[in-house]
């Protein structure tokens, strides 16, 4: 018999005798394991509830459906209160955002063929084996309907020993559909695919980087400017967790008239920021810069947007370079932004907005602007990944 003393920040449970992590166990709760490594739960945590989706054990997408709504926005907010304390930072911290289930409008799914068909879904966990998932609990009502689409698809595109990857974005005037496999577009095969994206209502069907037809724009509303994004580009996962970056980022930034958009993607801040402000957006990928500046020409009533393409783990903008604006927006990917963080430290900018996926790099990032006389009074949490590890943050930094 093990208790399980606490959850790692992966969600696996630390077992009593030191050397155990278990999955989908709670702390407080008394278990028995198999010797096939099944957890039996003998005295489960009153935090315990039955799982939502019935694929859960069977599917790695989710780790926490096991618990409380309570219980992981909890969890969630320990996670980056630790890595935030760790530096001895102490700000606020505001009550965790969580996007209601449902709402994924995002999903990278696996496609096989079988002996009846084709088979889609997610991947078990730490596991080669795909499992499918037609009542998934996470994705969006129009990503849901559309699986047996994508096992139709999966025929087409799929050798027979093989596997794809299919990246599926919800766009208002149908699925945005990314195949990624290593069969061969021929031109009858591109005929066929033409005529299952009308079939099946796509926007848009792209295989491995060449787009094969766009039936509609598979536009994303940024405050009220439609854009078209390149295939597969970043978006945040839901419309909840991004409206909620945005209201903070908006609130940091109310009183600058010039801002710059650091790692901008696409203008998930920048246009809707362009509503009051100028923003000079930069990026490292010029698609997705080229996509913001097409969505800005034809947006209405925006004020002046520029863009930049420019590598900022490399070449972060420099102190001389940031004295043009008021405030800064930073939303660098897991890794951080350490070199613009510290560019950002030796400046003269007074107002900066840091959105992170990490509390680790967020945590250390923050540690450097504290360190130099910014202060940062509040954290937000945001879970947009929810019953997964995964978090993001926002916050202010202000300079005394």
């Amino acid at each position: 018999m093990l208790t399980i003393d606490s959850l790692t920040h992966l969600g696996m449970g630390r077992a009593s005798d030191g050397r155990s992590l278990l999955p989908r166990v709670l702390p407080g709760e008394e278990v028995e394991v198999a010797q096939d490594g099944t957890v039996r739960i003998v005295t489960p945590s009153t935090d315990r509830v039955a799982a939502s989706c019935r694929h859960y054990k069977s599917c790695g997408g989710c780790a926490m459906q096991h618990a409380t709504d309570e219980f992981v926005a909890d969890w969630k907010l320990g996670i980056v209160q630790k890595a935030v304390h760790a530096h001895g930072l102490a700000p606020d911290f505001r009550a965790v955002a969580t996007s209601p289930a449902r709402s994924r409008r995002r999903a990278k799914l696996s496609g096989r063929r079988t002996k009846k068909g084709a088979m889609v879904g997610f991947h078990g966990r730490a596991s080669h084996t795909l499992v499918a998932v037609p009542d998934c609990q996470l994705v969006t009502p129009a990503l849901l309907a559309i699986q047996p689409a994508l096992e139709a698809l999966t025929v087409l595109a799929c050798s027979r020993k093989g596997e794809i990857d299919l990246t599926v974005t919800d766009a208002a005037l149908g699925p945005d559909v990314f195949v990624a496999t290593d069969k061969e577009l021929t031109p009858q095969l591109r005929v066929e695919l033409a005529a299952f994206a009308n079939q099946h209502g796509l926007s848009r069907l792209v295989w491995n980087d060449e787009p094969v037809v766009t039936i509609n724009a598979p536009n994303q509303d940024f405050g009220g400017t439609k854009v078209t994004p390149p295939p597969g580009a970043f978006l945040q996962a839901t419309k909840h967790g991004e409206t909620t970056l945005l209201q903070a980022v908006e609130e940091i930034t109310a009183k600058a008239n010039r801002v710059v958009d650091l790692f901008a993607g696409c203008g998930t801040f920048t246009l809707p920021i362009a509503k009051r402000a100028e923003v000079h957006a930069v990026e490292g990928e010029a698609e997705m810069l080229n996509a913001l500046d097409r969505g800005w020409r034809e947006g209405h009533q925006l004020r002046k947007v520029t863009t930049e393409t420019r590598d900022l783990f490399r070449r972060p903008l420099e102190p001389d370079e940031l004295r043009h604006f008021d405030a800064a927006v930073i939303d660098p990917p897991r890794a951080g932004a350490e070199a613009q963080i510290e560019a950002l430290a030796r400046s003269e900018i007074k107002t900066i907005a840091m959105v992170s996926c990490n509390p680790i790099t967020f945590a250390r990032d923050a540690k450097m602007l504290t360190d130099v006389g910014f202060s940062m009074p509040w954290v937000q949490t945001v879970d947009q990944f929810r019953w997964s590890p995964h978090v993001e943050i926002v916050a202010p930094f202000t300079r005394k």
